[in-house]
Order: C-alpha cells, then structure tokens, then sequence
C-alpha cells in the first residue's frame, strides 16, 4: 500500500459501518425498488379497510427474498400511521397452529399475550372479535409463510376462522393476506373446500430480482449502511453475482454486512473481494439456518439422524430416528414429507430387488454445515 501502512487501518473506535442494522433481515428500507407493482395491488386490496370495510383477502407468493415480507411490513406501517385499522403480522414459522396464530392476533390487539394456558379457543376468539366489534375497528391479518400452517395441517382451520369471524360476531371486519415462499404449494387448491368457498382471494407474485435489480437494491442498502468508500464497484459486482446464483437476496444482504465484519477483522477501512468471497462460505446457507431454526425437537433429530446417517438405506435411517426419539413410522414419515417441502431433504422412489418400491432420503446440504448450525 503506498503512503503510510496505517491510512488504510480502523483505529480501535471505527468501524466500516454507518449503521449495520440496515443489513439485518427485519430492515424496512425508506426507499423499496423494483416492486411498485406489487405494492400498487396490494394497497388496492387493503384500500378498503381504510374506508371502514373489510379489506380484500390476498395470497401473495414467490420464492424466498423478493420482497414479499418487506412488502407487507411496509405498507402495515403506513395503514396502522394514517388510519384506525389494526394489523397483525403472524410469523407462521414460529406460530404454526391455528391456536399460536390466534394468541399472536390477541397480543396485536390487547398489546399482552393471553395466558399461556386455561383459556379455550373458542374464548380466545371470541375476546379478539368482541374487541373489534366494539371499538368498531377493521383487522388486516398477515399470515407471513402460511406454507407453515399446511405442513401442520392448521391452515384450513385457522383460516376458517378468520374468514367467517363476521358470521360468529356480526360487525367484525377481518381481511387476510396469506404469505407464501413455497412455490410447489397452491395455497387455494390445499384448501378445504369449506374455506374456498369464502377465500376467493386476489393474487400478487413476486418474481426473482434479476441481477441489474439485485445490484441496484445492494447499492441502497450499501449507500445506507457502510460509509463512503468502504464498498467498491469491483466488490458490490461480486456480491451482486453471488446473490443472482443463490436467488435470493437475503444472501446478498447477509453477504455485505458479513465482508463488513471480515473487513474489520483485517482493521481495514474498505472491503476486498476476498472478504466477500469468505463471507459467502456462511451466507449461502442463510435459507438453511432460517429452515433449521423453526424446526421441532423430532423434526431437528430427524435432520440430525440424516446427517450421521449420510447415503445409508432409509430403513437404517428410520431405526436410528425411531432409537432417538421413540416415534413411530407414522410420524417419522409426516416429518420426512415436511423436511422435503422445506427443501431440507431429496426423497425419490427407485425400485428395490426383491422389496418393490423404497424411498430414499437424503440431505439436500452437506452434512457438515448442517451439523454446525445446529449445534450453534
């Protein structure tokens, strides 16, 4: 480096970053590109509860980070800063029955959680209605990864209840957009036909961004969240590429704040490629540590068992999930099904000599990082 070894190094109270929060998954960026079309059908279908009335009910689909839960978030705030109307977000992932989506909906509404237990569905339900009928308020509800609720067989039942909360509590004004990154699920068709009927929903896809969007986005948020100079062309171009492989832009923004840190690591003031591409080691995996942390205890001993149990027979396999957690062949094949809709694990059938038709299951990661997110 010409000059003085030093110019290029952080002191020990600098940092490269001008607010690193910008690069968290939670951000709602001021300015959000690239999805003013979505947005517009959206706000279409929420424009109603502005005015008082039910808002139009919404599936909203597309793979993982295109923007469909920022999309929501930001428009929420807008509803809940401009009119009466309240909103509830429900993390499906986290709440994935109807009776966690309803204690959720309780807390947005009454700001505490109802008691954890002694309190019925059905009281439950009808203390959130009453609420809304008396306060004469309309209620947006956004199930935020809904394909959640169909692996657990909830959906039909919690949305059921939403969308017929009217008939129960005249005057309560309940609309529901239902937020889906799985793209083999139709949320409609897996419905019971007792909700379709009522459902009816509009629908608003998020495409992948493609990579002219991609570098667009991550200058923004570059711009916002390092100081001038930390990120050059050369290096956002390589992030960009990264992120368009992965198709997903969460890895792009868990890329930068990653070289960021890598970066001051080295006391350097700017960010290299080689930082990027180290980086890149852990947030290619940003879609598996999210997978892997909303799983159950038996969901996460299955995975675990796959792992140890890399290429072997899915006999062997079932043994040593049944040997850990003494759940039977039922469950252990309700868990499979839904590790292979998370895109956890490859199942296929193949012909077996003598036995007909096996299934085999395999990881869809290498064991190792598999492994350590679990233990981390």
């Amino acid at each position: 480096m010409a000059g003085d070894p030093e110019d290029g190094m952080l002191s020990w109270d600098e940092s490269v970053f001008r607010d690193e929060h910008v690069f968290e998954i939670d951000y709602v960026p001021e300015t959000f590109r690239h999805r003013e079309s979505q947005l517009e059908s959206l706000k279409y279908a929420l424009r109603p509860a502005a005015r008082g009335s039910r808002p139009l009910n919404t599936v909203v689909r597309g793979p993982p980070g295109t923007g469909k839960t920022t999309s929501v978030q930001k428009l929420f705030s807008e509803l809940r800063a401009q009119t009466d109307v309240r909103t509830v977000r429900v993390n499906c992932q986290v709440d994935s029955t109807r009776y966690a989506v309803f204690s959720r909906i309780f807390e947005g509404i009454f700001d505490y959680e109802p008691p954890s237990s002694g309190i019925s569905f059905k009281k439950l339900f009808g203390q959130i209605a009453d609420r809304l009928v008396e306060d004469d308020e309309v209620l947006a509800v956004a199930l935020d990864d809904v394909n959640y609720l169909f692996y657990e067989n909830e959906a039909s039942d919690a949305l059921y209840s939403l969308l017929r909360a009217h008939e129960a509590h005249a005057g309560a004004k309940v609309g529901v957009i239902c937020v889906s990154s799985d793209l083999s699920l139709s949320v409609i068709e897996e419905l019971d036909s007792r909700v379709q009927s009522v459902f009816r929903p509009e629908e608003v896809f998020f495409p992948k961004y493609d990579v002219d969007e991609v570098v667009d986005i991550l200058r923004e948020r570059a711009k916002r969240g390092f100081h001038d100079g930390v990120l050059g062309a050369t290096e956002l171009d390589r992030v960009a590429e990264l992120t368009a492989e992965s198709g997903d832009l969460r890895v792009g923004i868990d890329l930068l704040r990653r070289a960021g840190l890598n970066a001051e690591m080295r006391a350097s003031r700017t960010i290299s490629v080689e930082d990027v591409e180290e980086a890149y080691e852990k947030s290619k995996y940003v879609h598996l540590s999210r997978s892997l942390r909303g799983l159950s205890e038996s969901e996460t001993a299955l995975v675990e068992v796959l792992a140890e149990h890399d290429g072997e027979q899915a006999g062997s396999v079932y043994e040593a999930f049944h040997e850990r957690t003494d759940l039977g062949y039922t469950r252990y094949s309700e868990i499979v099904n839904k590790l292979d809709q998370l895109g956890l694990v490859e199942t296929e059938y193949a012909e077996v000599e003598g036995r007909g038709r096996s299934r085999s299951i395999s990881l869809a990661y290498d064991p190792e990082p598999v492994l350590e997110r679990i233990e981390g």
